[in-house]
């Protein structure tokens, strides 16, 4: 089946064409406000690598978060507006999913981990099993200093995969069991490795399903309480 992966819940945007797993092209740029630029034209270079047609597609999988705000809607307002001219299905991935996925382990638990700023981070564990990783639960998010707490308590073998970098270098120190790796961001070939299983079961949400996965609220919002009749939107056509 050929599907196209969109990958912007982080600031690495990819795109990526997919024969079923088999990546057959595929594009990437690193820009944290930069999604909504890169996206089109990264889409149609990968048609054009892989000469295939939009009209080609079976299905759409696509990064609804955690992760940054804008990059969530820029990458599920786009794989909505395609599937829905296109009449192909969209299938959700969880970024945290997609990075553990690659994480290159033979036995350690994993904990991936996304930026979700604001000093916050959205977290998930996971075991590796033979072909892939099987989360432990829920992803959650906590400040760094919850991260470490959670890498103390864990007495196994322990390697933390994502947005490292972004973490006070404080976090691991002292922890000797502990591990950093990559990758660092999700990328849209793992999104096709994800997508492949309800592809073949024919599973498909429904789309009013089809939500961004924020954990909690935008960085910007409208302080909607603070407007009054009498304020800026003041109706003086009767004055």
């Amino acid at each position: 089946m050929k599907v196209l992966a969109i990958e912007t819940a982080t600031p690495a945007s990819s795109i990526a064409l997919g024969d079923g797993r088999a990546t057959v092209a595929s594009a990437k740029r690193v820009d944290r406000q930069g999604h909504g630029g890169f996206i089109v034209t990264a889409i149609d270079f990968c048609f054009d690598q892989a000469g295939w047609n939009p009209a080609d597609l079976d299905a759409i999988t696509v990064d609804v978060g955690p992760g940054l705000y804008t990059g969530i809607r820029v990458g599920l307002s786009t794989a909505q507006g395609m599937a829905a001219a296109l009449g192909v299905p969209v299938i959700p991935v969880r970024s945290l999913d997609a990075i553990a996925l690659r994480a290159a382990t033979g036995h350690r638990h994993i904990y991936a981990v996304v930026d979700v700023r604001r000093g916050e981070l959205a977290v998930a564990s996971y075991r590796p099993v033979p072909g892939g990783v099987v989360k432990d639960g829920p992803p959650e998010v906590m400040s760094p200093d919850h991260l470490r707490a959670m890498l103390e308590s864990d007495a196994g073998e322990v390697l933390v995969v994502g947005d490292v970098e972004s973490l006070p270098e404080a976090t691991f120190r002292g922890l000797h069991r502990v591990k950093s790796g990559r990758p660092r961001y999700p990328e849209a070939a793992a999104l096709l490795d994800l997508a492949a299983g309800p592809l073949q079961k024919d599973e498909f949400p429904s789309p009013e399903d089809l939500r961004p996965l924020y954990l909690r609220e935008p960085d910007v919002s409208i302080a909607w309480k603070q407007f009054r009749q009498e304020g800026p939107w003041e109706n003086t056509a009767s004055a």
